[in-house]
C-alpha cells in the first residue's frame, strides 16, 4: 500500500518562527504601536520598538509552551498553560524594556511621572490583549488541525477506495482471461472432434496467438493499437475454422492506434460477434470493425451480420456484462457503451471512450 501522506507537522523553532506566525505578530504590533502612537510622548518610534518586541517576547513565550514540557499534568490543558503564560510574561517583559531604556545615571522610571503613565498604559494593554490574542491563535490552530485531519481521512478514504477499484478491475480482468481462452479452446476441440485437417493448423495459431495475448491479459492499460492486433489474430484463427462462414474488415484511424484502451476490450464485442451472431448462423456472416476518433473521444464499432439479438437469445452473454463493469471501473461515466439490432439481421455494438494517450 502507498499511503498519501500530509507533509509533516512543523516542530521545534520551525513552528515557533514560522513565517505566518511571525507575519502576523509584527503587523498586530504595529498596527497597536501606530494606535497609542498619537498620544505616547517619547515618539512614535519609541512605543514601535517596545510592541514590537512584546509581541515577539509573546510569540516566543506562546511557542516555547506550545512543546514544553511534553508532559502535562491531565488536569491542566495545554492551551490555559500557554494563555497564562503569555499574560504573565507582558507586565515582566514591559518591566524589562523600561529598566533597560532607562540611561546610566537616571532615577528609574517608577520615579518619572511621565514613564510611569507609560509603563501602566503599555503594561494594561498588553495584559489585556496578548492572552486574547493567544486564544484566537489557539482556536486558529485547531481548525487548521481539524481541517488537516479531515483532508488525511479524506485522502485516506480515497487510496482504501482506490485500492478497491484496482482489486475488482483486476478480478474482473482475471475473469475475462479463462472466459476468452476456454471459448477459443472448445472451438479447437470442435475442429478436432471433427476430424477437420485444419485442426492441427488452428491449434498452432492458436498457440502463437496466445503467445502474444496472455502476458497482456494482466495489463492494466494497452493500446489500440496492441488491441486490434489482438483482434486481428483471433479473427484469422476463426476463420482458419470456418472459412465460407466468417469475413472480416478491420479499420482503424491512424491517429487512434496509441490510444488507451483497456486489455481485451474490443476482442470482447469480437468475440460475442462470434459466439453469438455468426456461429450460431448457417450462412455465417461478416464482421466490420471501424475505429474513428471525435475530438477528445473515439468511437468503437463492431457489427456483424449474424443472427441478431433476438435468434441469440436476447443478449451478448457474460462477456459482454463484465466489460461493461470493468468500463465502469476505469473510465465511470465517460465510457457508453451501446448495443443495437441490425436489419434485417446483426448486431451492432458502439463503445465511446476519452481520447487518452497510453503512457505506457
Amino acid at each position: 500500500m502507498h499511503a498519501t501522506a500530509l507533509p509533516a507537522k512543523p516542530r521545534g523553532l520551525a513552528l515557533t518562527f514560522g513565517w505566518r506566525r511571525v507575519a502576523f505578530t509584527l503587523a498586530f504590533a504595529v498596527a497597536i504601536g501606530l494606535l497609542m502612537g498619537t498620544g505616547w510622548k517619547s515618539g512614535l518610534m519609541s512605543i514601535l520598538v517596545r510592541t514590537i518586541a512584546l509581541g515577539l517576547v509573546g510569540m516566543l513565550v506562546f511557542g516555547l509552551f506550545e512543546q514544553w514540557p511534553k508532559r502535562l499534568p491531565r488536569w491542566l490543558g495545554r492551551w490555559v498553560l500557554q494563555v497564562i503564560a503569555v499574560a504573565v510574561a507582558m507586565p515582566i517583559s514591559t518591566f524589562v524594556l523600561y529598566m533597560l531604556s532607562t540611561p546610566d545615571g537616571a532615577p528609574p522610571f517608577w520615579e518619572v511621572p511621565d514613564r510611569l503613565e507609560g509603563f501602566g498604559a503599555l503594561c494594561g494593554i498588553s495584559v489585556f490583549l496578548a492572552p486574547w490574542v493567544a486564544l484566537g491563535a489557539l482556536v486558529r490552530q485547531r481548525e487548521s488541525f481539524a481541517r488537516e485531519q479531515a483532508l488525511a481521512f479524506d485522502l485516506e478514504r480515497s487510496e482504501y477506495e482506490r485500492q478497491a477499484l484496482d482489486a475488482r478491475l483486476h478480478l474482473l480482468q482475471a475473469q475475462v482471461a479463462p472466459h476468452f481462452l476456454f471459448n477459443t479452446l472448445a472451438n479447437v476441440q470442435a475442429l478436432v472432434d471433427a476430424g477437420s485437417p485444419q485442426a492441427s493448423a488452428v491449434l498452432r495459431s492458436l498457440v502463437a496467438y496466445l503467445r502474444a495475448a496472455v502476458p497482456r491479459i494482466n495489463e492494466p492499460v494497452t493500446t489500440l493499437g496492441q488491441e486490434l492486433q489482438l483482434v486481428q489474430a483471433y479473427l484469422e484463427l476463426m476463420h482458419m475454422r470456418m472459412p465460407d462462414r466468417l469475413k472480416f474488415v478491420v479499420h482503424a484511424e491512424p491517429s487512434t492506434l496509441a490510444l488507451r484502451c483497456p486489455p481485451m476490450t474490443i476482442l470482447t464485442l469480437v468475440e460475442n460477434s462470434v459466439r453469438h451472431g455468426i456461429d450460431p448462423s448457417e450462412e455465417g456472416g461478416q464482421i466490420e470493425i471501424r475505429v474513428e476518433r471525435r475530438g477528445d473521444r473515439y468511437l468503437i464499432r463492431v457489427s456483424d451480420t449474424g443472427v441478431g439479438l433476438r435468434h441469440s437469445g436476447g443478449g451478448l452473454g457474460t462477456g459482454l456484462a463484465t466489460l461493461r463493469e470493468r468500463l465502469q471501473l476505469v473510465f465511470g461515466a465517460e465510457a457508453e457503451l451501446r448495443v443495437t439490432a441490425l436489419h434485417p439481421h446483426g448486431v451492432c455494438a458502439e463503445l465511446e471512450l476519452p481520447a487518452e494517450e497510453s503512457r505506457s
